[in-house]
């Protein structure tokens, strides 16, 4: 029988350095895509596919995020006074209900491997999904989360978003070495993390969502280093892979890496683009610059 997935992991520990110097007070995981932050479409995408805990592993200088989830007493007070509906419901009726929501400390930036370990306790015994909010994929008919699950509930077994990309781009992600192909999933014989081009099996990388089986936590308990000096979870994965069945997922949706400045800038401009109350200005703002 397969164990439904109703847990998810929120690695949001990073420093952000990337962003500098925005992220040095902001998480980056805080920063607006279009109306929202990152965090929040990553968490409202959790929900659409079932997803009912939800554990967040921080860092230091992290309380934004809290805050975000958690209600804003003062505000929602003058916007019910002031009857602005709307925006109250933008501020508190996505919110999580009591007892749904953790947070779990990452008290150092140890890569995501460890990220994940952190979450052990709250993930118990159960499959479970991950998701690093700044991997975005606009699909406004299915989120890509939602997507996985409906593949993972006819296979079981660990299941990873993948998609490809420019072979000169390969050392920048973990890539999926293939095994054999059925529609839209891939089953894995390995994963490399960020090899060189010449060396990558494939140009499909893993693209921030998993759903993985909890025995993943035994071997990320090793605490072994590697790349980067980071523990990671491409390497537990791996370790997995004799006893344990991993597909590689190619969704549906346009995928934004918005780790990047310029892929961020793309994002924004994507989803602005969706919106009926942007999309208009952002057209003609973009024709003043691009001629």
């Amino acid at each position: 029988m397969i164990k439904p997935v109703k847990k998810a992991v929120f690695p949001v520990g990073g420093l952000g350095t990337r962003f500098l110097p925005a992220t040095k007070a902001i998480p980056k995981e805080m920063l607006p895509v279009a109306t929202k932050p990152l965090i929040q479409y990553a968490f409202e995408e959790a929900v659409e596919a079932g997803i009912e805990e939800f554990i967040f592993v921080t860092g230091r200088n992290k309380s934004a995020i809290n805050n975000h989830f958690d209600h804003a007493f003062e505000l929602q007070s003058a916007l019910s006074k002031d009857d602005k509906t709307d925006i109250l419901s933008q501020v508190s009726d996505w919110t999580p209900k009591s007892g749904q929501i953790a947070f779990v400390p990452q008290r150092e930036p140890k890569g995501l491997g460890h990220a994940v370990w952190c979450a052990r306790n709250f993930v118990g015994n159960e499959p479970f999904a991950v998701l690093l909010a700044d991997e975005m994929v606009l699909n406004p008919k299915q989120g890509l989360l939602s997507q996985m699950v409906d593949a993972y509930d006819k296979t079981g077994g660990n299941i990873i978003a993948v998609a490809e990309v420019p072979e000169a781009d390969v050392s920048k992600y973990g890539i999926l070495d293939p095994q054999s192909t059925d529609g839209n999933l891939i089953k894995a014989k390995g994963m490399v993390e960020k090899p060189a081009p010449e060396n990558a099996p494939s140009n499909l990388s893993l693209t921030g969502r998993y759903i993985l089986q909890p025995e993943i936590m035994e071997h990320l308990a090793e605490g072994r280093a590697s790349s980067g000096g980071e523990i990671q979870l491409t390497d537990s994965m791996q370790k997995m892979l004799p006893s344990s069945d991993f597909y590689g997922f190619k969704f549906e949706g346009k995928r934004f890496d918005c780790g990047n400045r310029v892929g961020f800038l793309e994002a924004n401009i994507a989803y602005a683009l969706e919106r009926e109350d942007m999309a208009a200005r952002v057209k003609e703002m973009l024709k003043t610059y691009i001629g």
